[in-house]
């Protein structure tokens, strides 16, 4: 999973980005949030710090040895393609409705975002 020991935070035009982007990905394919809000908002975070660090949201819920071969091959850009190909999302962000971990929301604020970051510093 995302580590939280890592003390960086994704710039705010990234964080907002991957916040959007999740939202609305989620609206396409009929996938929703976890019913644990900081577990969505700690993934976004990654997400968006990927994108600062690397130029593409690569999942932050996996180990790479190299994250820029990583990046380059896309596979695990999000959305992955498990998730695309079988709607499996490792880090729990898409989930279906089936799931036992799923809500019905398939939106998160901005403020909630920056409010588990600053609770998890």
């Amino acid at each position: 999973m995302v580590n939280p020991e890592d003390n960086t935070t994704a710039s705010d035009k990234s964080l907002e980005a991957m916040r959007h982007f999740s939202e609305q990905y989620a609206k396409r394919t009929g996938t929703f949030f976890c019913m644990e809000s900081s577990v969505t908002a700690v993934v976004i975070e990654g997400l968006a710090k990927h994108k600062d660090e690397l130029g593409a949201p690569l999942c932050p819920c996996r180990h790479y040895e190299d994250k820029e071969a990583e990046v380059n091959s896309a596979y695990w850009n999000c959305p992955c393609v498990p998730m695309r190909e079988r709607k499996e999302c490792h880090c729990m962000l898409f989930l279906t409705s089936d799931n036992d971990f799923a809500c019905e929301r398939q939106e998160i604020s901005l403020e909630t975002i920056k409010e588990v970051r600053t609770n998890m510093g």
